[in-house]
């Protein structure tokens, strides 16, 4: 099915801040894509550019095959769901749904059946003549997507539509969402700042930062596999640790941090001099403090969280870094005492570890600077867009 993206060197400058840096990002058909990062990286303003809200200011924006950096939206066949949904309050939800068909040329019958169809996609025909303001805000957040794809776009883009939910219903949503593009098979462009969401519903993200791509892969690469430091803090739980490099010993990297040790079988091995040691929390074993020994840590219990299905214990170890792990609730005894106090020994394998250089950032190695990256404006709060115009042709 068509609907592929590929971005090439995009550019958006606002005077002289620059928002987005000369990005490339391919978007294959069908594929549910995330652009993921904090307030300010670029990723809604990118998301703006492909829906056509906002012109580049150099480079190319490819929908299957055609560069339409500089056609109207009106002429896209791509479509927008705001996390302002805009729906007429007056209307009753069929008529919402059906209001950007207007400037097709449908007989009824056609007009209707499809309102139909869109509305059975998304679980709302026994509300089709319910009014608007009647509805909870996870049924305009349907009514809203179901108001995108009764035009049939090969694209749909959705720009933080579950921001205003709460935390249950945005987790039910998330997965009926990715259901639902799996079922239609083409391409969602999925904007959030939310590292779950976009683990969830993901093919692929993309993390942005400073206006640039820093890592784009599979949420499984994604979270295990990060490539700069920026992407290992930023998703997920990671401890990063200050070590320097000393040399190679087999297939690992051997790290000294403080006075041990360590050998990293993951990331940059060739690594010299100072870099960044990750872990994810679920990669360190606890252990009594009896356990001294290659790969591991001496260290104090100072919290212990619990979270329901785990405990995230806090642990300062030899040299003052606080390290967190992940203890399972899984109803068998730990063996070592996690109350706050309690003296521990955590386990570092080197499958687990991973060498970051620390100056590697997608913003660094192009060299920009980062008072040249302000964005001004694009991922702040933009004003409730006015309801869809003329559809896509």
């Amino acid at each position: 099915m068509p609907g592929e993206i590929q971005l090439e060197e995009l550019t958006k400058a606002f005077g002289e801040h620059v928002a987005v840096a000369g990005i490339d990002v391919e978007m294959p058909p069908g594929e549910f894509f995330t652009l993921l990062g904090p307030s300010g990286c670029g990723k809604t303003t990118t998301l703006r550019m492909i829906a056509g809200f906002e012109r580049p200011t150099s480079g190319r924006i490819l929908l299957d095959g055609n560069d339409v950096a500089n056609t109207p939206p009106h002429q896209r066949n791509v479509n927008t769901v705001f996390q302002s949904y805009a729906l007429f309050p007056h209307l009753d939800v069929a008529k919402n749904v059906a209001f950007g068909l207007k400037y097709h040329k449908l007989g009824k019958e056609e007009r209707a059946k499809r309102v139909g169809e869109a509305l059975e996609l998304v679980n709302l025909t026994e509300y089709a003549h319910r009014k608007a303001d009647q509805l909870s805000g996870g049924q305009q957040q349907r009514v809203a997507l179901a108001r995108a794809l009764v035009l049939r776009p090969r694209v749909l883009l959705l720009d933080e539509p579950l921001g205003a939910l709460d935390a249950q219903l945005r987790k039910n949503l998330q997965v009926e969402l990715k259901a639902l593009q799996a079922e239609l098979g083409i391409t969602f462009v999925f904007v959030t700042h939310d590292q779950e969401e976009a683990l969830t519903m993901s093919d692929r993200i993309a993390v942005m930062n400073k206006g640039l791509v820093e890592q784009a892969a599979s949420p499984k690469a994604i979270y295990e596999e990060p490539e700069t430091v920026f992407v290992a803090d930023f998703l997920g739980v990671s401890n990063l640790l200050a070590a320097e490099a000393i040399g190679n010993e087999g297939a690992a990297c051997a790290v000294r941090i403080g006075d041990r040790v360590f050998h990293c079988r993951q990331g940059e091995l060739d690594a010299r001099g100072e870099v960044k040691v990750m872990i994810r929390p679920e990669r360190i074993g606890i252990e009594q403090h009896e356990n001294a020994g290659e790969e591991r840590l001496p260290g104090i219990v100072e919290r212990s969280v619990f979270l329901g299905g785990s405990h995230e214990v806090h642990v300062r170890v030899l040299g003052g870094e606080l390290l967190k792990t992940m203890v399972a609730n899984d109803g068998r005894e730990l063996g070592v005492s996690i109350e706050p106090g309690a003296a521990v020994s955590l386990h570092l394998p080197p499958e687990a570890l991973r060498v970051l250089r620390p100056s590697e950032s997608a913003t660094e190695q192009a060299g920009i600077e980062e008072e040249t990256l302000k964005v001004q404006a694009p991922d702040e709060p933009q004003p409730a867009p006015v309801p869809p115009g003329p559809p896509p042709v």
